[in-house]
């Protein structure tokens, strides 16, 4: 095992030069810091996580707050997850994955004790009950969503009211007059989930600036939820030919449901979506939809945590603009 008396040789430097270079508690030369960093490189030197906590009053670990409540599409939040865990080793930094629907008293939990040195937090709500505690925090903190009041928060998201609109849009270009948003289930809107709720209001606005017909429909994440809310579309609209999907389990049971009640897409009915690239692709009629940027936005709330812990200002609000992308689930009215 290399020791850090192995690097100093190695370096030509005190094995104290060395503990400085990873510690940052003293100043040196950058020529030294660089044939500190030279030697661990070429040696394949890990200092221990206990040692390296105790000389830098860090634990080089994130927690990452991700309450796995009803009506959370798991397998989109786990990629999330997976890209904050991986930007978070090329900081050389581990992620405690928390999944309890604990509130303000597991993020004490945490943040109280050494066990984590900052912390990203998802599932954020408009009227966000941890958010006295994240501004009182001594540790830094990021949100993957926008509370109603972020003020002094520092938050990234994309932009979910901007991506309900681009969806609208799309549809009024293509000359859809009747259009309705199949959206997330219904407990997600009772929680008044921050994300949900700016998709409804960039489908509404944007409807309403067109001139369009525009409904809102919840829906179960689930194949029969989804055949209930598609006769009942038709049953409500019968003038209806462009739907807008918020909801990922349900986009292809949807699509199929459409297509069993006899309107074809897109020849008689257009779908939009706010979904992952690879979901959209995957349906049998490949989707016209927004991304879902959930590598992008990870990766960047790793770095605005890291850039938070080196004593960098960030600034407090970044909003992805969205990305449509034209597939072959929707065509001009009258075509």
């Amino acid at each position: 095992m290399v020791k850090i008396t192995d690097v100093a040789r190695h370096a030509g430097v005190s094995p104290s030069t060395v503990s400085y270079a990873l510690s940052g508690k003293r100043p040196i030369s950058e020529e030294t810091r660089q044939r500190v960093e030279e030697a661990i490189r070429e040696l394949g030197y890990r200092p221990h996580a206990g040692a390296r906590a105790l000389a830098s009053s860090r634990s080089n670990v994130l927690a990452l707050v991700i309450p796995l409540r009803t009506g959370i599409h798991v397998p989109v939040v786990m990629q999330f997850a997976v890209s904050v865990v991986t930007t978070a080793r090329k900081h050389d930094h581990d992620v405690l994955l928390l999944t309890q629907e604990e509130g303000e008293e597991g993020l004490r939990r945490v943040a109280d004790t050494a066990l984590v040195d900052a912390l990203i937090v998802m599932d954020v709500q408009l009227r966000e009950p941890r958010l006295p505690l994240l501004r009182s925090l001594e540790r830094p903190s990021v949100m993957i969503g926008f509370p109603a009041d972020s003020e002094g928060l520092t938050c990234i998201d994309l932009d979910f009211k901007a991506a309900g609109e681009a969806c609208v849009e799309h549809l009024a270009r293509l000359g859809h007059r009747v259009v309705a948003l199949v959206g997330s289930p219904p407990e997600v809107y009772v929680r008044q989930t921050a994300f949900a709720q700016r998709v409804v209001q960039g489908f509404t606005a944007a409807a309403d600036r067109s001139g369009l017909s525009s409904s809102v429909h919840p829906c179960e994440a689930s194949p029969a939820a989804a055949r209930l809310v598609a006769e009942q579309l038709l049953r409500e609209q019968p003038a209806l030919t462009g739907v807008v999907v918020h909801n990922e389990a349900v986009l292809e049971p949807l699509v199929d449901a459409f297509e069993q009640l006899g309107l074809r897409v897109p020849g008689d009915l257009s779908v939009t979506a706010i979904c992952p690239d690879e979901l959209a692709e995957s349906v049998r009629v490949p989707v016209t939809s927004v991304a879902l940027p959930s590598a992008e936005v990870g990766e960047r709330a790793v770095e605005l945590l890291m850039k938070k812990l080196g004593g960098s200002a960030v600034p407090e609000a970044t909003l992805l603009p969205p990305r449509l992308t034209e597939r072959a689930s929707t065509a001009p009215r009258d075509a």
